[in-house]
């Protein structure tokens, strides 16, 4: 298929040719040299322009800026991190890895650190523009590999703009050979009972060539389970059901977002596990041939569902929350008493943190329990039939 790659221009990664100038409008930025410095106090402006002027690519920048960050995080906020690729034939093939999505920004950092490690390529991102809430921000994410997925927009320009996206990622695997990371509906799954839009996959098949089944298959997809211990932001998520309860017209705010941000990525997780399935491309050729589109699309979210649930690293607190939730002591074999009263005491932690002037106590520790029992009530569902 040919491409016209000026139409990506707005979207894409920066090309490793653009880099020069991109740091320099970075190390022009009062903002950006803030948060930089709150990252790397020990280093000076011309130090930094030094070192960004090192890095050819973007892959270098990474492995400069972002990985030595990304593993001072994992080691002040959490006890260690698993890549779990085993049902993964080849990992330096292209792939969507199309996971659950728990914190903005460190879902698909963490799996780029992870290739690091492990000496691969890092993905590329599709991150939505509603989160750049400043110039600096989409120039630093553009030089981290992501792509810009806009919001908010008319009927006509979403079809437009999702038309282009779509090209340009069927162009990134198959042209680019570049894998990339994109969560399964737009943005995170508060309940964290996840569930893959049909409108993403209504989406990825607007690009490529061929049948449904063969457009799909030409994205190499893997379906990611992405599961921490602990979610930093879950009283954060629990404030946003009370305040849209009350206020159905509640908007959260750019400060918001970066309120999110900085709680995600500065507290505590605790154990971090990611974990593919295999590739969906021969179970695609499995589903019938003979159903309309939204039934075919339907089937492939399901079967993208299922295996993200099966895959879940399921913790001592995701238990002790189900059996709260339900009131049981079904899953009491799956931690201590111990673990229990440390889990009920980390969420009267949690709920203290929320500032709301009608703070309803019971829907709040409610929903934070929904949080961390969903896992479990969809991991059952999921494996049953196994």
């Amino acid at each position: 298929m040919n491409y016209d790659i000026e139409e990506f221009d707005a979207i894409r990664p920066y090309h490793d040719e653009e880099l020069p100038d991109i740091y320099e409008k970075l190390l022009a930025s009062e903002q950006f040299l803030y948060v930089l410095n709150q990252i790397f106090p020990q280093l000076e402006k011309e130090q930094v322009r030094k070192m960004m002027n090192q890095c050819k690519t973007k892959v270098d920048f990474q492995k400069t800026f972002s990985y030595p960050f990304l593993e001072g995080v994992l080691q002040k906020t959490s006890t260690g991190i698993e890549f779990d690729h085993s049902k993964v034939k080849d990992l330096s093939k292209a792939h969507i890895y199309l996971s659950n999505h728990r914190d903005i920004i460190l879902d698909s950092a963490f799996l780029a650190d992870l290739f690091v490690r492990e000496g691969y390529d890092t993905q590329e991102v599709a991150i939505g523009d509603n989160l750049l809430v400043y110039p600096w921000i989409e120039q630093f994410v553009r030089v981290n590999k992501s792509f810009i997925v806009h919001r908010g927009l008319t009927m006509r320009q979403i079809l437009g703009s999702s038309a282009r996206m779509s090209r340009y990622m069927h162009y990134a695997i198959t042209v680019k050979k570049q894998s990339i990371w994109m969560a399964q509906r737009e943005g995170r799954s508060k309940d964290s009972s996840d569930r893959t839009q049909d409108s993403l996959l209504k989406m990825l098949v607007m690009g490529g060539e061929g049948t449904l089944v063969e457009r799909l298959q030409e994205m190499n997809i893997l379906p990611l389970a992405i599961s921490y211990e602990y979610d930093p932001c879950d009283y954060l998520k629990a404030q946003e059901f009370q305040q849209k309860r009350d206020d159905p017209d509640f908007q959260k705010t750019a400060q918001d977002d970066l309120k999110n941000m900085e709680a995600g990525v500065m507290g505590y997780k605790g154990r971090i596990v990611f974990r593919t399935s295999s590739c969906l491309n021969p179970r695609l050729n499995l589903l019938p041939k003979t159903c309309c589109k939204s039934e075919f699309i339907r089937m492939v979210a399901e079967l993208i569902d299922k295996e993200i649930h099966s895959n879940y690293e399921l913790y001592p607190g995701n238990y002790v929350a189900y059996d709260l939730l339900f009131d049981t002591e079904e899953m009491s074999d799956k931690y201590t008493v111990k673990e229990r009263a440390h889990f009920i005491k980390y969420i009267d932690s949690q709920l203290d943190k929320i500032a709301l002037p009608n703070k309803d106590m019971p829907f709040l520790y409610k929903k934070i329990l929904e949080m961390y029992a969903n896992p479990v009530a969809n991991y059952i569902k999921a494996t049953a039939d196994e």
